[in-house]
Order: structure tokens, then sequence, then C-alpha cells
């Protein structure tokens, strides 16, 4: 979306609320689908295990519930994966971002990660799903995304998505460039991790990202109300 096309209710349905703490609490939770409802985010972001309860809390809303799968370091091996994945659809979620095998990309092992992300983008696409797969930019040379965003750009998940935000560092502008180039038209880019601002948030909007990951909702959207021209 371009820039001077965006408003404080269009930034807010690109943004997914954030709450991926180990130490999460009912009442985090309670409080974070308070507040997506609210501001009525596109989604909130938690751990598989709380997928039933708010998707009872914004049952009311479109407000989807999305699950992180394999989260944070993506080494749980497939079997698991694909397991997680159908329980958390199972459990009620809209949405699946799941963590990629990371020493794989590393080991350079295409073929594996391709195929991970074939069965799992199956499994979100059998249950209508969307399916977003997370690189963990941080520990990826160039070359390396670029591998895997062409990898996307034949398997079609509904988007790829730089970082878990548990990494060495989150999103950058280049990054978000460099998959939305590789990936082409059909899978969009999702920049999560560090994303603490208005001016970080438009920075990766700017680059192509069409959703933000972040757990400074509140706070980006605030400074949106007065920075937008209305």
């Amino acid at each position: 979306m371009k820039l001077e096309k965006l408003d404080v209710k269009k930034l807010a349905k690109m943004i997914d609320h954030t709450c991926l703490k180990p130490y999460a609490t009912k009442q985090d939770l309670e409080k974070l689908c308070k507040e997506a409802k609210e501001v009525d985010t596109a989604m909130i972001a938690i751990n598989t295990e709380w997928t039933r309860f708010c998707k009872e809390l914004l049952k009311d809303t479109d407000v989807h519930v999305g699950a992180a799968i394999s989260f944070p370091l993506g080494q749980e091996g497939l079997p698991v994966k694909l397991y997680e994945t159908e329980y958390a659809i199972s459990e009620g979620a809209d949405e699946i971002d799941y963590v990629i095998h990371i020493g794989k990309a590393k080991m350079h092992d295409w073929a594996y990660l391709e195929d991970e992300m074939r069965q799992i983008n199956d499994i979100c696409k059998k249950h209508h799903v969307i399916c977003k797969v997370i690189f963990e930019t941080c520990y990826l040379s160039d070359d390396e995304i670029i591998e895997l965003a062409k990898i996307a750009s034949k398997v079609k998940p509904d988007f790829i998505k730089t970082s878990t935000g548990f990494g060495t560092a989150g999103a950058t502008a280049h990054h978000v460039r460099l998959m939305k180039e590789n990936a082409k038209e059909d899978v969009k880019v999702k920049a999560a991790g560090g994303i603490r601002d208005l001016k970080t948030a438009l920075e990766m909007v700017e680059a192509g990202a069409e959703r933000i990951g972040t757990s400074s909702t509140l706070k980006i959207l605030e400074e949106a109300s007065q920075d937008f021209k209305v």
C-alpha cells in the first residue's frame, strides 16, 4: 500500500497484535484481545496453547487468531510441526505463522525446506487458513533469503515473514525488499521483530510489507493518529 493512501484504520488492519512472551498469563491474553478488538487489528499472534481461549474472546469480531508454530527455534522436526499446525487449526486458528528449520537453511538443504513449506501450506489451504513462513532473517545471508523467497514463489504460502522477534535482530527494510522482489506478486511479506514505533512500521510498509507484527500496536497507532493527515 502506498503511504499516502494509509490512514489509522488501514494501518491497524495491517497489524498482527502480538503477545508471545514465555511468561504470558491469562490476563495478558485477555488484555491483548481487548486491545485488538478496540483498534481492530488484522490478527493477534499468540502461542498455540492460547488459541481456543482467544478464539472465544474474539468470536464476535473479524480479528483473526494466529498461532505461532515451532516457535521460536524451528527445530522440532517436520512431523511435530505438522501435528502442531493441525492442532492449532482444530483449536480455532485462522492463521499459522511457522518457523522454518533454520539449520537446514544454513546447510542449504533447499529440498527439505521446500517440502516442509509445501506440507504445512497444504494443511493450511485444506482448512482455508492463512499460512505465514518465518525465515528468521538475522541468521541468514542475502543469498539464503533469496533462495527461500524463490521457494516460496513456487509453493505460494500467503506470506513470508522476516523474524520471530526472539533472534539477534528483527526486521529490516533491506530484507523486506529482498523477500518481496524474489517471492513475486503471489506471496506477501510480513515484517516483524523490533518494530516499536510508527517510523519503523512505515519503513517496512514502504519496503513492501503488507503485514506488521508488533507488541507496540497501541503506541504505533497513537503516533499515527497524530501524524497522519486527516
